[in-house]
């Protein structure tokens, strides 16, 4: 029996199989979790003002998802890179959610709602050298909300860091009790 289900959003211009997600489903199965990873390559085709696709249907598309997950089991936990950690901070106001990873997450995203997410437990990956997203605005996100947070020498894409990553959503998902 699986301990639950994980949603993995992939980041902009990115996909469902992209290294770092994929690296996260291989550590959650790995724990006897369940997960998914929706492909919104679709999506990330379609420009609009803010220049990162269509943020909009991304969110509704997630929120489809993670409803039809929460309602056949229960809380899931959401995890995403990037546009994804916006999208799954952002529908876990909307859906049960037992616990969000959120990898390089943007703070504000152009015309949408800057950064929320529901009071769960919380894993926050950034970079100290992410060229997109200031890291001093994640520590101060990650700080309001107490949240973990592992700062690692790196880049936007955590290229360097994709084992550590992995270890950290690990270490979330063990630290949460069986349901």
């Amino acid at each position: 029996m699986s301990r639950g289900h994980c949603i993995l959003s992939h980041g902009f211009e990115s996909g469902p199989d992209a290294t770092k997600v994929t690296a996260l489903a291989e550590a959650a199965e790995r724990l006897g979790w369940s997960t998914e990873r929706p492909d919104y390559t679709d999506l990330d085709a379609k420009r609009d003002i803010s220049n990162v696709g269509d943020v909009p249907a991304r969110l509704q598309r997630l929120l489809r998802i993670a409803g039809g997950a929460a309602a056949r089991g229960g809380p899931v936990v959401l995890a995403g890179s990037s546009l994804g950690a916006y999208i799954s901070a952002i529908a876990s106001l909307q859906v049960p959610t037992r616990a969000l990873f959120l990898m390089v997450p943007p703070t504000r995203m152009g015309p949408m709602p800057a950064l929320d997410a529901a009071r769960v437990p919380t894993s926050v990956v950034h970079a100290w050298h992410d060229e997109i997203i200031p890291a001093a605005d994640v520590v101060e996100w990650a700080r309001a909300r107490s949240a973990r947070l592992l700062l690692l020498d790196d880049s936007h894409r955590l290229a360097a860091h994709v084992e550590a990553t992995a270890q950290a959503f690990a270490e979330l998902l063990e630290s949460l009790p069986s349901h």
